[in-house]
């Protein structure tokens, strides 16, 4: 057993994994998903455990509570938990260590949450079970809990069923319910991926307010290397079913040992950098399957500095310079400041005509409530409304950018929606390219239709799993006649290589692609005619890293290339801030601040702005973060706060001469900071010129 530990021997860690390898049995033999796998985690630690899908990230997760599929088993090694060895234990033994000692909290809360039952009694189902406390003690320790986890009227909550909480508030519970015993391990797999920034940042607090206060141990896993940063203290680099880096968190981001990470950490936009000042460069290729594992290092196909010993012989995993473990022949002869990216590919921008192609002007989309009571379906009472968004007015020129950022539930996905005809504008104006759209999808003229598109949030949910990848980008050809109907095929061949493709993907089911690949037909797909106007929700958000950078370069190329003008939303304001030329801000339906992306990064900005730019995961180890965080949720958008929207969470509605009187009852002033950059506040431009910026780099 290697010794990671810098604890004294005398202490025992709460989880040891030694060598451990986790096979699974196929038609026809086996295959290891995992090998060779060992760390330790101490009381009050924390190991992040990162990398791709397919790394085998999860699967050590699942071997250590037992989870794993009926065809899957521990092949070989060990897995101590507390001086217990968990892989030959008993699945009664195994049972109530799970209920007691050690929790799960998973990506998906409703995973974990059972929706025919209220929160209240599966909580305390919890503690009658494992702990035998009275239903009264039970509740009491429920509710204090839920406390700790920032949970507004939890008294409340505990009466409510799962689809009646937000996201947030279900993950809560879940971390909630996980800690009611105090258990010693706290696993958690990818717990804040679907969160919004705000609420991720709150819940990554929560997690190292709870290690410290219960010292608790914490396997955290994620892609996310940012949350890494903010939570962990050591992290572990999986590849490929190994472990190809572990260290202390600060110098994984600071000095990187094994291509693996150095490549990772270069896929990562950094916040203030920009697609004109720096480039992301995602790794090439993709993790082999675990049945197709090359030879000697596993890692040698994709790798800058594969040498014919790469080739050849498996690397042992070492300890270089007395604190960092690698898994590579030459991580000491590497210096990550000279890489050079061996694709130099760069299109030039196309020159463009600086006009407006899309103008929106006082847009708003209401949603009618239908009440449950009597009156209501007679509609006796007055109706009542979702103000999805509020008076939303912005410009964008052609060939340009406007990111657009904000909190689940503040009109962004609604905003583009309606530009693209799903949802029906209630009132206002919008324009592209001089025509009306204002009508919905069913009434536009083919030439809107044809110069509008949409990338969506999940290839899944749009892609027929019974048409093959050639016919889905070759329809909308077809339909508004792009190419000769002899050229069609052709085309759409042209256009996957365009997205790293290839021919041999035309005929490819959904099911047999990846993540990544599915959302480049997806791509694919909206550019199949060549659109003037690209809508693209949260294209990036569910993706790995490397994965994510080769989508924005692509989407770059294609603006670089086309000209084409794009609407780009995403929660992470990294990706936001390199990939668009304008940005604008919302929160519950309204457009807070809006103008050159340099400008909403740096002070003056709203409030809000601030706050967001304080939830953001920051990886630099030279990085310092002001730490902002809002109170309470979003509030109801059917009865939306009077005046200032945002005046029930701002935390600098003091700074006002009146308390922040004027905040509650009239509605802010859009003021001008020059350069097309403008904020919607009360707090006079001195006040808003006076902050200090959020993040600052450490000399």
């Amino acid at each position: 057993m290697t010794d990671f530990s810098t604890k004294t021997k005398e202490k025992m860690p709460v989880l040891k994994l030694d060598n451990l390898s986790v096979a699974y049995k196929v038609r026809g033999g086996e295959v290891e998903a995992v090998q060779d796998v060992s760390f330790e985690i101490h009381r009050g630690e924390a190991v992040g455990v990162v990398g791709e899908s397919g790394c085998g990230k999860s699967t050590v997760a699942w071997a250590v509570v037992n989870f794993l599929t009926s065809n899957g088993y521990v092949k070989r090694g060990s897995i101590t938990f507390q001086g217990q060895d968990l892989v030959n234990q008993s699945s009664e033994a195994l049972r109530r260590l799970r209920g007691d000692q050690i929790a799960m909290v998973y990506q998906d809360p409703m995973k974990a949450l059972n929706p025919s039952m209220r929160i209240g009694d599966q909580m305390k189902e919890v503690l009658t079970v494992h702990k035998g406390l009275k239903p009264a003690e039970a509740e009491e320790r429920c509710i204090e809990m839920l406390n700790r986890v920032y949970m507004p009227d939890p008294t409340d909550v505990l009466r409510r069923f799962p689809h009646q909480l937000s996201g947030g508030q279900q993950q809560r519970v879940v971390i909630a319910m996980s800690l009611l015993n105090n258990p010693a391990l706290l696993i958690m797999d990818e717990p804040t991926t679907a969160l919004d920034v705000t609420v991720e940042a709150a819940v990554l607090d929560l997690i190292s307010d709870l290690r410290k206060e219960f010292d608790t141990a914490i396997m955290y896993i994620s892609h996310n290397l940012g949350v890494i940063s903010r939570v962990c203290s050591k992290v572990a680099v999986m590849y490929a079913g190994k472990m190809a880096e572990f260290a202390e968190v600060e110098d994984i981001f600071r000095s990187p040992k094994h291509p693996y990470t150095q490549g990772l950490i270069r896929a990562i936009p950094k916040l203030g950098e920009d697609k004109l000042s720096s480039r992301l460069y995602p790794i090439q290729g993709r993790v082999p399957a675990p049945n197709r594992r090359p030879e000697g290092c596993v890692y040698h196909p994709r790798c800058d500095y594969a040498q014919s010993l790469c080739r050849n012989k498996k690397p042992e995993f070492r300890l270089l310079d007395n604190k960092t473990w690698v898994r590579c022949h030459f991580a000491e002869d590497i210096d990550p400041s000279e890489w050079e990216p061996d694709d130099t590919e760069i299109v030039e921008k196309t020159e463009v005509d600086d006009e407006t192609i899309l103008s929106v002007d006082n847009l708003k989309t209401y949603y009618e409530v239908q009440g449950s009571s009597l009156r209501d379906m007679l509609k006796l009472n007055p109706p009542k409304y979702v103000k999805a968004v509020e008076d939303a007015s912005f410009e964008v020129k052609r060939g340009r950018t406007l990111g657009v950022v904000g909190e689940s539930g503040c009109g962004k996905s609604t905003l583009i929606k309606t530009l693209i005809g799903l949802e029906k504008m209630t009132d206002g104006d919008a324009s592209f390219m001089g025509l009306e759209i204002t009508e919905p999808l069913s009434h536009r003229r083919g030439e809107v239709l044809k110069e509008l598109q949409m990338v969506f949030q999940n290839p899944d949910s749009t892609m027929n799993p019974s048409y093959t990848v050639g016919q889905q980008i070759a329809r909308p050809m077809r339909k508004f006649g792009v190419v000769p109907k002899g050229d069609v095929k052709k085309e759409v061949i042209k256009l996957l290589k365009s997205m790293r493709m290839g021919e041999n993907y035309y005929d490819r089911f959904p099911h047999q692609l990846s993540g990544g690949e599915k959302q480049r037909v997806g791509i694919a797909r909206a550019l199949a005619t060549y659109p003037d106007l690209l809508l693209c929700d949260e294209p990036v958000s569910a993706l790995d890293v490397s994965v994510q950078a080769a989508i924005l370069n692509l989407l770059l190329l294609i603006q670089n290339k086309y000209g084409t003008t794009m609407l780009f939303i995403a929660h992470d304001l990294s990706v936001v801030r390199y990939f668009s030329d304008e940005i604008m801000v919302m929160y519950l339906g309204q457009v807070m601040e809006k103008g050159p992306s340099e400008a909403i990064y740096s002070p003056p900005f709203h409030p809000y702005t601030e706050a967001l730019l304080s939830a953001v995961p920051v990886i630099d180890p030279n990085a310092q973060q002001k730490r902002i965080r809002l109170e309470g949720n979003v509030p109801s958008a059917i009865d939306p706060p009077t005046g200032c929207r945002f005046h029930t969470r701002c935390p600098r509605r003091k700074l006002m001469p009146d308390g922040g009187d004027a905040c509650v009852t009239q509605i802010p002033p859009w003021q001008d900071m020059g350069n097309g950059h403008h904020i919607f506040c009360h707090l006079p431009e001195e006040t808003l010129r006076s902050f200090e910026p959020v993040i600052t780099i450490k000399e």
